[in-house]
C-alpha cells in the first residue's frame, strides 16, 4: 500500500482509507448505506489491515454515534496499528440547543464523547464536518488548539467547506499560531469534479490534502447503472438519490461509456478505474472506500498497485468534463495566468 503525506504535514496516510458510514445502520438514511455489526466490522478491518489500509474514518452523526462505537469495539487490541479520523459539527442531539456547530462548548463535548465511543485516548485526524458561520473562526481554532495541546487530537481538518471558509480559517490559524488544517475531506469523483475549480488550487497553494469521500459518485459508478436499464433493486440510490449530489443521466452514461471502454482495455472493474483515476489527481492524499461486505471491499482494494495510462486518463477527463460556473469558466480562457491544476 502506498502512503502519502497528509497535506503539508509530516504525517503519512495510506492512499486508500476505509469509511465506516456503513457501520450501524441506525435510522432510514444510514440503513440504506448498510448495517454492519461488530463481528462483520472486525472481518472487514482484518481485510483492510492485511492490505495495508490502516486509516478508518467515521463521524459522530453516522448512525448517531453507533458507527464510532462499532469501530472502537472492532479495533480493540490493535489501536496502535491504526489511524482513526472522525468528524463533528452537525446536530447530534435534537433536544440540546448547543449540540451543533463549532462552538467551544460543542467541540469539547463532541471530542470527549467520540473518544469514549472509539475507546481511545486520541484522535489522529479530527475534522469539522461543515462550516459554522455563526461561531467566530477564532473561537473554533482556539478550541482545536487546546484539544491538540491536551493530546486529544493530533491533526485537524475540515469537510464540506467552500474556498473562502477554508482560506479564512488558514489565515486566522497563521495569525495566532494555531494548528493549520492539513486535510479537506471533500466530495470528488469522475462525475463530481467541482473540487477542481477552487478547492484543489487552494489545496496546492496552501498544502491541504484531499481526503476524498464518495469517490464512486454517491454509488453511481459501481458498474451496475447502465443506459436504458432500471436501477438495480439493491441500489441505495432508491432511497438516497435526492440526498446526494445531482447528476444528469446523460452525463453519467457518457462517463460510464468511457469507463466501459477502459475496463475492456485493462481488465479492471469500473469502480477500480474510477478510484485509480482519483489517485492520480493533484492534492489527493487518500480516498475513502466503503463496503457493505467483503466482496465490495476486496474489489475496491484492487484500485491500487497499477496505474491508468496518460491516454486513458485523458479519455476519462474528456468524458467527465463539464463547463464550470463563473468565474471559473472565465479563468479557463487565460491559462497563461490561471493554469489548470490538473
Amino acid at each position: 500500500m502506498e502512503y502519502r503525506h497528509l497535506g503539508a504535514s509530516g504525517f503519512k496516510v495510506p492512499v486508500l482509507s476505509f469509511g465506516t458510514g456503513t457501520f450501524g445502520g441506525k435510522g432510514e438514511f444510514f440503513q440504506a448505506w448498510g448495517a454492519t455489526d461488530v463481528a462483520e466490522a472486525r472481518k472487514l478491518i482484518d481485510i483492510c489491515l492485511d492490505a495495508g489500509v490502516t486509516m478508518f474514518d467515521s463521524a459522530d452523526i453516522y448512525s448517531n454515534g453507533v458507527s464510532e462505537s462499532i469501530l472502537g469495539e472492532a479495533l480493540k487490541g490493535r489501536r496502535d496499528k491504526t489511524i482513526i479520523s472522525t468528524k463533528a459539527t452537525f446536530r447530534f442531539d435534537e433536544n440540546d440547543p448547543n449540540s451543533v456547530g463549532s462552538s467551544r462548548f460543542h467541540l469539547i463535548k463532541a471530542v470527549d464523547a467520540a473518544l469514549k465511543r472509539l475507546q481511545t485516548d486520541y484522535i489522529d485526524l479530527f475534522q469539522l464536518h461543515g462550516f459554522d458561520a455563526k461561531t467566530p473562526v477564532e473561537e473554533t481554532l482556539s478550541t482545536l488548539n487546546d484539544l491538540v495541546r491536551a493530546g486529544k487530537i493530533r491533526y485537524t481538518g475540515v469537510s464540506n467547506f467552500s474556498g473562502w471558509h477554508l482560506q479564512k480559517s488558514l489565515d486566522v490559524a497563521e495569525r495566532y499560531g494555531y494548528p493549520r488544517y492539513v486535510a479537506n475531506q471533500t466530495y470528488y469523483s469522475l462525475i463530481g469534479r467541482d473540487y477542481e475549480w477552487e478547492l484543489m488550487p487552494l489545496g496546492i497553494d496552501q498544502g491541504v490534502g484531499a481526503v476524498v469521500w464518495s469517490p464512486l459518485g454517491w454509488g453511481r459508478l459501481t458498474g451496475k447503472i447502465r443506459r436504458g436499464q432500471p436501477l438495480p433493486d439493491q441500489s441505495r440510490l432508491h432511497k438516497t438519490a435526492d440526498m446526494g449530489p445531482p447528476v444528469p443521466d446523460e452525463y453519467l452514461y457518457r462517463v460510464v461509456d468511457a469507463l466501459d471502454a477502459i475496463a475492456e482495455e485493462t481488465g479492471k472493474t469500473i469502480p477500480q478505474i474510477a478510484l485509480n483515476w482519483l489517485l492520480q489527481r493533484p492534492t489527493v492524499s487518500t480516498v475513502l472506500i466503503g463496503a457493505r461486505n467483503e466482496e465490495q471491499l476486496r474489489q475496491n482494494l484492487g484500485a491500487v498497485g497499477w496505474n491508468l495510462t496518460a491516454e486513458q486518463v485523458a479519455k476519462l477527463d474528456e468524458a467527465s468534463k463539464i463547463r464550470p460556473v463563473y468565474p471559473y469558466w472565465h479563468q479557463e480562457g487565460f491559462a497563461e495566468r490561471n493554469p489548470s491544476p490538473v
